[in-house]
């Protein structure tokens, strides 16, 4: 006897028409990952186009947010490790944000973008947000978290992995 416990929550409906819910679900991960996606597209490429920031020293450079950042971070070897060449730093920093923000965006090997959105995300809780207090303030940490989910379901539907794999599985079929 279940009690009137839905048993088939997690099933998948392929027999019938989606409920709103069943459809809600389904896409519950899209926006997270449309605002990730066009977030860090906009995050590299506005440090790109931002002269100031791409200099080893200056207001509103690379070179001084790191230095700024370096004793209070949680792991200063990291930072010490960006100073060694931070315009070079900041070219990796903006060029993987894009590339980051594009992939998933696109749905582009989903859970791999994902990850490398949660590593950047990571490394600048860990240096240039370690110190805000409280935590909460910090935004870095909060997009780790944001990442997670799309590590664990990549990006299932509306996305490029999502097109590849059908056309895989259409191919197999026809074996």
């Amino acid at each position: 006897m279940t009690h009137g416990m839905r048993t088939d929550v997690h099933s998948s409906r392929l027999d019938g028409p989606r409920t709103w819910r069943d459809t809600a679900a389904h896409y519950a991960l899209l926006p997270l990952r449309v605002f990730l996606g066009v977030t860090f597209i906009y995050a590299g490429l506005d440090k790109l186009t931002d002269s100031a920031f791409m200099q080893s020293g200056g207001a509103g450079s690379i070179g001084d947010t790191m230095r700024a950042a370096r004793d209070s971070a949680a792991i200063p070897a990291l930072v010490d490790l960006a100073l060694k060449s931070p315009v070079g730093f900041g070219y990796a920093v903006a060029l993987g944000e894009l590339a980051v923000g594009i992939g998933t965006l696109l749905g582009l090997l989903g859970r791999l973008a994902a990850l490398g959105g949660a590593l950047i995300s990571l490394s600048l809780w860990l240096t240039v947000s370690w110190a805000t207090a409280p935590y909460y303030y910090g935004n870095d940490l909060a997009y780790l978290m944001a990442w997670l989910p799309l590590v664990l379901a990549g990006a299932p539907y509306l996305s490029l992995d999502a097109a590849w794999r059908s056309r895989r599985q259409r191919a197999d079929g026809y074996r």
